[in-house]
This record gives structure tokens, C-alpha cells and sequence, in this order.
């Protein structure tokens, strides 16, 4: 691997020419086609993580093993033309077995910097709640600046870069639950779930038919691609209602009664990212309250700590802010603009 060149700069380079929104969104349903092909009964997490990709995120697939989310990040990886790395977190790794650390090199006799598997285009970090919370913060500062720093000198990440990290929510053992600071920095948490039993049994054909455990998708785009596909999310023209409507929901998260700490402005951004990047896969070049809505739960929900009492009383985050959802009144004018065919 090429050792990439300290940061001397933290401004970002040049933004690159943005495509139109309906070229991002037909390149989008594209690599949801092409994905799809391969993994089976997974297209609304599908979806969602690919408007976090798009809205320069990152994402938390937490359910339990066996679902298919590795082979999900994988191929959102092949199918965007993205290098992949899978990082196995465990108890015993470090923080240098990420982000890299200086090795001696006996032919120059000086220290050289050899990266770690951060330096990629999208890295798996596979069951992150199993290793210590030093390490986990390790990926705070790749997630936030897209730079990794070692030895107090800075390295910038390859761009883009996305982060695609699993926990298995039943297992307690050897684990260590994700901080709110780190869970904070995934821009959606989504839950793949059980298929039903169509889909299973097309999972056990296609396993059959291609005759080996490993299965690819074809390239449908390569990362500068996806800068410009980026761009062009950026450049969808939101409505101040649904600005509105976004920090009213973030704000109502902070008034409820079974949470202790509600979501923060960070919150209410990442609404809005995600719902105008869905917006734009779904064919349309504004944002509807029902984009808001439907993305909710998987951006807010993890983003709240609930109070003793209500933890102690099995609530649950997600149900929390579906009862705030169908509460909160969206934008009567754009409500109606939405329904019209």
C-alpha cells in the first residue's frame, strides 16, 4: 500500500462536478439492481444504507449473525467500485492495528509509517462491541475528519470513505456496548431482520446455483463516481419546512418523558442528509415529510438514552420516536405536494 502524505492541510479538496439528481438517482437504483442480485430480502436496509453513503455517512448494522450484513457491506463496496477491507474487532486488538503505527525500517534506518486497514475506501468493522472502548475510539476521528492521526502527525483517508460497522445486540459477553459518542457518528443504525420464507429459500437456490460460498457484483460505478453522486445530493434544493420540521422532531426526542438525553443538532442534520439522499434514489429532486418520517427511527433512535425508569420498564428507542413521528405534524403544504401523483 502507498503510505498516503501527512495532512498539512485540513480544508478539503476541490468539490467535484455534482451530476443532476435524476443521474444520481437512476445510478442509485442501479446499484441497488445490481446488489440485489446477490443479496436477497434486504432492500429497504439496502436503501437506507446507500442514502447514508450518499449523504456522506456512516452506517451501524446491529442484528444478530448470520443475516447477511457482511456480504451486504461488501457488495455495496464491489457494486460502488470502493476498496474493501473487513477489520474482525476482538477484545485483545488496538488502536494501532487500525489506524497504522511507525515500523522501523532497517534499509533507511529511520521510522516509517505503515497505514492500517482504515486507509480503504469502505471498511467493515465487523462485531465493533467486541473490542475495548479505546479502540472503538480509535475510528471517532476517520469517521468525523476523515483523517486518522498517529504519533501526532495527521493522514488523510482515501475519499471517499465510509465506515460500515455490525454489533450483535444478544451477546454480552466479551463485549463492550458502543459509547453515545461513538454511537453518535454513525449517521443511521438499521436492523436487517429475519427474511421470510420466499426469500430464504432464494437464498439457498442462489447458493446452489453459483456453486461457491463467495458471491460478487459487478462494478456499476468507481469512487470518483461517487464524489460527483455525492455532489449532486448536496445540491437538491430543500424546503424551510422540512428544516423545520426536522428540528421539530429532534427537539420533541428532548421533551419526551421516557428520555434522559435526546438527540442533539446533529440529530436534526442527519434527518435531513438522509432523507433528501432517499428523496433523490426515490426519483424526486425534493424532499417530502414522509422521506422525514421514514427515516426517523433509523437515524434518531440510537441517538437517545432513555431514563432508568423507562429502560427498567423495557421501553424501547425505536417505539419511542414512532410515537413521536406520528405525533409531530409535518408541513401541511408540502403533505398535500407529496400525495399528488
Amino acid at each position: 500500500m502507498t503510505v498516503p502524505e501527512p495532512s498539512t492541510d485540513p480544508a478539503r479538496p476541490d468539490a467535484p462536478d455534482a451530476y443532476p439528481p435524476e443521474r444520481v438517482g437512476e445510478t442509485a437504483r442501479a446499484i441497488l439492481d445490481e446488489i440485489g442480485t446477490v443479496v436477497v430480502g434486504q432492500a429497504e436496509p439496502l436503501r437506507l444504507a446507500l442514502a447514508a453513503m450518499l449523504a456522506g455517512g456512516h452506517v451501524l448494522f446491529e442484528d444478530v449473525p448470520g443475516l447477511g450484513k457482511t456480504l451486504a457491506a461488501r457488495c455495496l463496496a464491489e457494486a460502488s467500485g470502493l476498496a474493501f477491507r473487513r477489520l474482525q474487532c476482538t477484545p485483545d486488538l488496538l488502536p494501532a492495528d487500525i489506524t497504522g503505527s511507525f515500523v522501523y525500517a532497517p534499509d533507511s534506518g529511520k521510522f516509517e509509517f505503515r497505514p492500517g486497514p482504515v486507509f480503504t475506501g469502505l471498511l467493515l468493522a465487523d462485531e465493533l462491541n467486541r473490542t475495548a472502548p479505546k479502540t472503538q475510539s480509535a475510528l471517532l476521528e476517520a469517521m468525523a475528519e476523515g483523517q486518522v492521526t498517529v504519533e501526532g502527525v495527521s493522514y488523510p483517508l482515501p475519499q471517499p470513505f465510509h465506515l460500515i460497522a455490525t454489533a450483535n445486540p444478544i451477546e454480552y459477553e466479551g463485549t463492550y456496548a458502543l459509547p453515545e459518542a461513538q454511537l453518535d457518528r454513525f449517521l443511521v443504525r438499521l436492523s436487517v431482520g429475519y427474511p421470510d420464507r420466499a426469500d430464504e429459500e432464494r437464498i439457498l437456490a442462489g447458493r446452489i446455483a453459483r456453486r461457491t460460498e463467495v458471491a460478487h457484483v459487478r462494478r456499476v460505478i468507481d469512487p470518483a463516481q461517487l464524489l460527483r453522486m455525492q455532489a449532486g445530493v448536496e445540491r437538491v434544493h430543500t424546503d424551510p419546512d422540512i428544516i423545520r420540521y426536522c428540528v421539530d422532531l429532534a427537539a420533541a426526542t428532548r421533551a419526551d418523558g421516557s428520555v434522559e438525553v435526546g438527540a442533539s443538532p446533529r440529530g436534526s442534520q442527519a434527518l435531513m442528509l438522509v432523507a433528501r439522499a432517499l428523496a433523490v434514489i426515490d426519483g424526486r429532486d425534493y424532499v417530502t415529510p414522509d422521506d422525514v418520517k421514514r427515516v426517523a427511527v433509523p437515524v434518531l433512535a440510537h441517538r437517545l438514552t432513555l431514563t432508568p425508569a423507562a429502560w427498567a420498564a423495557g421501553v424501547v428507542p425505536a417505539r419511542v420516536v414512532e410515537a413521536i413521528a406520528s405525533r409531530v405534524a409535518g408541513p401541511p403544504t408540502l403533505a398535500r405536494a407529496s400525495a399528488e401523483p
